[in-house]
């Protein structure tokens, strides 16, 4: 943890909680666009939100499957709960990748089935 006076920690600690409620947000939605998208057979769409998603499967990935934002937060706390470092559920941001990572894999499935039948 890094030293420092505790309200500075803390202030430090709730806005990066913050910034990183909102990324998850950005990318949970852009995963359900790509539902939205396929469903109304705009796969220029869906392909672009699959592509977004994908900056953050490469994100993780090269983060040996940590958000960064998790590492800096990290430095505020010693905290070790799933949720420390965001504001979800314990029980959510302990099964936020297999869950989200789950719907983003059918989704392209998805996308890929619809695309498939109209192509025809």
């Amino acid at each position: 943890m890094i030293a420092g006076h505790p309200s500075s920690r803390n202030t430090s600690l709730r806005a990066i909680k913050a910034i990183h409620t909102v990324v998850w947000a950005f990318f949970v939605s852009a995963i359900a666009a790509i539902w939205a998208f396929a469903g109304a057979s705009d796969f220029t769409a869906a392909t672009l939100a699959i592509a977004i998603v994908l900056v953050e499967v490469a994100v993780l990935g090269l983060n040996k499957g940590r958000c960064p934002l998790g590492s800096i937060a990290a430095r505020y706390t010693d905290d070790t709960r799933p949720n420390f470092d965001i504001y979800l559920p314990v029980w959510l941001a302990a099964r936020t990748k297999p869950i989200f990572g789950t719907l983003f894999l059918a989704g392209i499935v998805f996308a890929l089935v619809r695309w498939l039948a109209e192509a025809k």
